[in-house]
């Protein structure tokens, strides 16, 4: 059965996903590039040059399983994109996601079709309800659930994510947008498994318990 799945998501310590505020300069607010430099340094990022330890075997799975991707819509592009109907997403014409991409947002446009299999399609929709549009699409596959970090934070919330993978990262951000708030007791739901690496970052995956499934 097709799963949703969280992965290779980082964090700060206080739990924020990115700071603010968000912009076309800074995409990821005042926290910078802070909170992906790790998955920067290994193989599956630079394959010259990069590290092919615990880090590595975690970014490396980024396109496994997946047959689809939800994203919301500040993950697509800075506040306003919606005004520019040119706006592709930050990604360039080949994007990362190679299968066909929801956007949610209020405020949806014609799809728009990239080169090496993504498609961006633009959904004002209920996590619920966009999730089922997403398997559908999957056809069979996992679906990623790509952030930001309110968007996971809905779909916890709603009981629709079966695993997530966040990269703890040793860096306090004191603001931006958090994955926790309003999920108490979420290692009720959730086995915890978490991984050091000598990176200084921590992997976390949490798999919801059988007992929890809907």
């Amino acid at each position: 059965m097709s799963r949703t799945r969280v992965h290779n998501f980082a964090i700060s310590l206080d739990g924020f996903g990115s700071g603010e505020p968000q912009s076309f300069e800074a995409p990821f607010g005042h926290a910078g590039e802070r909170l992906h430099e790790w998955m920067f340094a290994t193989r599956f990022w630079d394959a010259d040059g990069g590290s092919v330890g615990v880090d590595h075997a975690f970014a490396v799975r980024h396109g496994d399983g997946f047959g689809a991707e939800i994203m919301g819509a500040n993950k697509f592009g800075p506040p306003g994109w919606q005004d520019d109907d040119d706006w592709k997403g930050w990604w360039g014409p080949n994007p990362p996601f190679h299968t066909p991409t929801f956007v949610l947002t209020h405020r949806p446009r014609p799809s728009i079709e990239m080169e090496g299999g993504t498609t961006f399609h633009f959904l004002d929709a209920s996590p619920a309800e966009a999730l089922e549009v997403a398997r559908a699409a999957a056809d069979g596959q996992d679906v990623r659930l790509g952030g930001g970090a309110s968007v996971i934070r809905d779909f916890v919330a709603a009981g629709l994510v079966d695993q997530l993978h966040l990269v703890q990262v040793p860096i306090v951000l004191g603001r931006g947008t958090r994955v926790w708030d309003g999920l108490e007791a979420l290692e009720q739901d959730y086995d915890i498994e978490a991984v050091s690496s000598p990176s200084g970052v921590t992997h976390l995956t949490l798999t919801r318990k059988v007992s929890a499934q809907s």
